[in-house]
């Protein structure tokens, strides 16, 4: 098995990076065909990082919804509720997904 080259990966992560946010400005423009187009950004932005063997950031795995494939926007296709005693943000698929991302 052959070592992936450390300029290899960086470009893999630049291009998960451009496609998250392309996948988030497609998921903004609401229509059926863009948000399709989005979750298929989103499966590439996967696809990258497991073929290139390159962790997906914090803030991608924060921002998808795992059943669905949705990039998360609060107020636009997920609702965000603060469970302030146990310290974490529950943030509410259209799909009804719920991920919890701890703040304490």
């Amino acid at each position: 098995m052959q070592k992936k080259d450390p300029i290899v990966k960086e470009i893999a992560q630049e291009r998960i990076n451009r496609l998250f946010l392309l996948a988030g400005d497609r998921t903004r423009m609401k229509d059926k065909r863009s948000i399709e187009l989005a979750r298929r950004y989103v499966k590439i932005a996967k696809n990258i990082s497991t073929h290139y063997k390159v962790r997906l950031p914090e803030k991608i795995k924060n921002g998808v919804c795992k059943k669905c494939g949705n990039v998360l926007v609060p107020g636009l296709n997920c609702k965000v509720r603060l469970a302030s005693s146990k310290g974490y943000a529950a943030y509410i698929c259209e799909c009804g997904e719920e991920k919890h991302i701890f703040y304490k």
